[in-house]
């Protein structure tokens, strides 16, 4: 496990696996330093999970990534497919870090409520599309096209997330579990390589814990999305996170896999405090829910795909002989 910011050896070992990278990032209020020299980088397909106690950094280190803030030192890194190229993110505007491909949710939702659930995601849908401003006012044959597949792609969305019947919905009218999904099926909208997961499960009870666990697999490994995610319960943290980089005051203070982190000393006196043991067991146990609530998933899955090829085939079964006496008819008649 390695401690403060990343070695050059271990950085050089993922160089060609990273997506997205930071290094010795600084921001400053003042006299206040919120982050100090701060390293990490996301591997490509995985999920890298931001973890500290209150006021660690965790927050501004999002802002940095996305464009809200500039840190005064450092540099911020997409990687491309090849691994020899990259974009610096770094005093990158927020519309121009998304359109690179980094997305986010916000630790306070931030819908726009007055609208629906399909208008919500089609807004940041709206960033992918080439059509032009004339092409709209003029309903333009190609330009319907492009917003009949954007839509669909929303609708696409919203099913994967759980929100299927409630396109027409108004966002301020979803519980708050589901508002989270919405917000982030938009972040999906815009197609992102990288997600940037603020606190999802803030707020929320154990069964939309739960669920939103899956969720996030889901997106990481049918969508193949690399995401970084911030959040404080730490049951979700270890059931879904492929490494932990721990935050304290600013600093890097860890960074390994869940077990290593939560066995580091100066992880336990820093954020998870005397009951680590109980946490264990606490993740362990979430652990198990998650996979059984998957695997009864899957069973649904395969029970309604095989209940439609029993029915189809029954189908074929009834038809098939009228329509052989049909045919048989017909020629006996043209005779």
């Amino acid at each position: 496990m390695s401690t403060g910011t990343e070695t050059a050896a271990a950085a050089a070992a993922v160089d060609g696996d990273a997506v997205l990278r930071a290094e010795e990032v600084t921001l400053r209020f003042g006299g206040l330093t919120s982050l100090d020299h701060v390293s990490l980088t996301l591997h490509r397909g995985e999920i890298l999970a931001v973890i500290g106690p209150n006021g660690a950094g965790k927050t501004s280190l999002f802002n940095c990534l996305t464009g809200v803030y500039l840190p005064q030192e450092g540099k911020v890194e997409l990687l491309r497919g090849d691994g020899a190229s990259s974009l610096s993110l770094r005093g990158r505007k927020p519309h121009l870090v998304n359109r690179a491909g980094v997305s986010r949710t916000f630790q306070n939702i931030r819908l726009f409520n007055a609208l629906t659930v399909l208008e919500n995601v089609q807004i940041a849908a709206e960033t992918r599309t080439t059509s032009g401003p004339v092409g709209i006012m003029l309903g333009l044959p190609r330009n319907r096209n492009v917003e009949r597949t954007a839509r669909q792609r929303c609708r696409e969305l919203l099913d994967f997330v759980g929100l299927r019947g409630k396109e027409n919905a108004l966002a301020s009218a979803l519980s708050y579990g589901d508002q989270r999904r919405l917000e982030i099926a938009r972040a999906l909208a815009s197609d992102p390589t990288v997600l940037l997961l603020d606190e999802p499960a803030a707020g929320t009870n154990p069964s939309e814990k739960l669920g939103l666990a899956q969720l996030i697999r889901r997106i990481n490994s049918e969508l193949g999305m690399s995401i970084l995610l911030i959040e404080h319960d730490m049951r979700l943290v270890m059931s879904v996170a492929n490494r932990i980089t721990v935050l304290n005051f600013g600093k890097v203070i860890a960074s390994g896999t869940p077990v290593e982190v939560q066995q580091n000393p100066a992880v336990i006196e820093a954020y998870l405090g005397s009951d680590a043991a109980q946490d264990q067991e606490a993740a362990e146990e979430f652990s198990e829910q998650l996979a059984e609530a998957e695997a009864e998933a899957e069973a649904e899955s395969e029970a309604e795909a095989a209940a439609e090829t029993d029915a189809a085939q029954a189908a074929a079964a009834e038809e098939g002989p009228d329509g052989d006496a049909a045919d048989a008819a017909d020629e006996e008649g043209s005779k």
